[in-house]
């Protein structure tokens, strides 16, 4: 029996040097909304993406220890056929082939591939700041 009852997921953060530069990519790109923040010591942007996945953008700390992400830059600068497996957050969406032809128009690099299915489409890339995305689209 699980620890949690009516555990479900709540959010996602990233860390940035430039939050508002971040906020307007997964604006942009993904169609998420900027909603009330709370009022911080630091700089936060919340975004929400339908009904139920929420996105916080938090300013990074200059001073803090934490390393980068793996691949964290000012510039999206790693090639997305080496993103990593275990180092991305997934989203799907249903017109597939115009989104990929969206990223292409913006000069977002990419890497695409069908599952052996044949009806799986996936593409990979990075956001600004280097955190690996991927879009997927299914075929009935």
């Amino acid at each position: 029996m699980a620890a949690a009852k009516g555990a479900c997921f709540n959010h996602v953060s990233r860390e940035s040097t430039d939050t508002k530069r971040l906020a307007q990519f997964y604006q942009e790109i993904l169609g998420f909304e900027e909603i009330e923040s709370p009022k911080l010591e630091f700089n936060v942007i919340w975004l929400k993406l339908a009904s139920s996945f929420f996105l916080h953008l938090i300013e990074r700390d200059p001073k803090t220890k934490l390393p980068e992400g793996p691949w964290s830059a000012s510039s999206a600068v790693a090639d997305p056929k080496s993103l990593p497996k275990g180092h991305h957050i997934c989203f799907s969406v249903s017109n597939f082939d115009s989104f990929v032809q969206t990223l292409k128009e913006k000069g977002i690099e990419t890497h695409q591939t069908t599952q052996p299915n044949g009806k799986t489409k996936q593409v990979f890339f990075f956001d600004p700041d280097g955190n690996g995305l991927e879009v997927a689209g299914w075929e009935e």
